[in-house]
């Protein structure tokens, strides 16, 4: 018998959208997911079944209120169609129309009714000194509150660097304890989305992965996405062929600062921290709107042990290749003696790729052999 042909019409109306313009966001979600084309057709039956919005409990740790912030801004989809089609957020501090003993009291009833079918996520940094009494929301410490709404909790996902690593909080000497959720919640999976603030684009993706299916995405050692934070900055940077050219600024505002050069002698974190902020930038305006974008050194926000503790302009750990001590000369227009700078920019691009090629080879050797130990 046929599969009955799914009615948009409703979504349609909700959306604002075209049952095309939605589908071709499904289709980029699934792309940037790593997942088959008929994946996207799946998201958006999902998504038209409003039997399938997952209840979310959100909770406010140690934190800026910055992914939420970023998440308010989002505008694929926006953050009203994210609440209203996508997962029905029940409890959400910051968010919620209502306050008080009412509010609290909300959580607990969709927690109960929804056990084991719930998403939650955890915002923010968790204290665990003096039992948790560092933070406290309705009279009750962040850290319990952890423990008593993950216990039934279908999927525990971490938004944030705090959330994910304990974030700037946790720096030393750390006099709150503060940790992030993966540290509190021992033996539990939880997927982390780690950045200052995160890119709304990964939360987003990652639930509607959860949607659609049911569970959360392929993650890494660290419980990131494998889709989002499988590569390194540095690898998809667009300042890479300086790199391998030998082409780096020195101090803002100098030549090479002005032309686009690398900033790894800044201090860039690019080379040591994963994630997807080359490719999806911020806002979704393009345009180069994301640190390096903007002239400025990746902080390395979203890897534990850079982000908020090495110095902002030490140098990296290069976790591909260092660049080696002397390079040839590069002058601006290929003088004799010199290299000319467009053949430099192509011949590191050139290494970048062949670097990139080799990486992901050795990448899928491992990976097969694990499986076949």
């Amino acid at each position: 018998m046929a599969e009955r042909e799914t009615d948009f019409s409703d979504l349609e109306r909700r959306l604002g959208v075209s049952r095309r313009t939605f589908l071709k966001f499904c289709t980029g979600v699934a792309a940037s997911l790593g997942l088959p084309s008929g994946a996207a057709m799946a998201m958006a039956k999902a998504v038209a079944d409003p039997k399938k919005r997952p209840p979310v409990i959100w909770l406010h740790g140690q934190e800026c209120t910055g992914p939420s912030e970023s998440l308010l801004r989002s505008e694929q989809p926006s953050l009203e169609h994210l609440i209203l089609d996508l997962i029905s957020l029940d409890y959400h501090q910051t968010l919620d129309a209502g306050a008080g003993h009412q509010v609290e009291q909300t959580k607990k009833r969709v927690m109960a009714e929804n056990r084991g079918k719930y998403l939650l996520v955890i915002e923010g940094a968790i204290p665990v000194k003096e039992n948790g009494n560092f933070c406290k929301i309705a009279g009750e410490t962040m850290l319990h509150l952890t423990h008593e709404a993950a216990e039934h909790a279908a999927a525990i996902v971490a938004f944030g660097s705090c959330a994910s690593w304990g974030g700037v909080q946790s720096a030393a000497p750390n006099p709150t304890g503060a940790q992030g959720a993966p540290q509190v919640l021992k033996g539990k999976t939880v997927v982390t989305i780690p950045g200052c603030p995160p890119n709304p684009a990964n939360f987003i993706g990652t639930v509607l992965y959860f949607v659609t299916y049911g569970k959360l995405p392929p993650i890494d050692d660290k419980g990131r996405p494998k889709w989002a934070y499988g590569r390194l900055i540095h690898e998809n940077c667009y300042r890479r062929p300086h790199f391998d050219a030998g082409r780096f600024a020195t101090e803002f505002g100098d030549e090479g600062h002005r032309k686009g050069w690398c900033l790894y002698k800044l201090g860039c974190k690019g080379p040591e921290t994963y994630n997807n902020c080359p490719s999806l930038e911020y806002n979704n305006v393009g345009g180069g709107v994301w640190p390096i974008g903007v002239g400025h050194p990746c902080f390395g926000c979203s890897e534990g042990g850079v982000g908020f503790e090495k110095p902002m302009f030490a140098l990296s750990d290069v976790l591909t290749h260092t660049p080696p001590n002397m390079f040839p000369e590069i002058a601006d227009r290929g003088e004799a003696g010199g290299v000319g700078a467009g053949a430099a920019a192509l011949a590191g691009a050139a290494v970048g790729a062949a670097l990139g090629a080799t990486a992901m080879a050795a990448r899928k050797v491992d990976e097969k052999d694990r499986e076949q130990g």
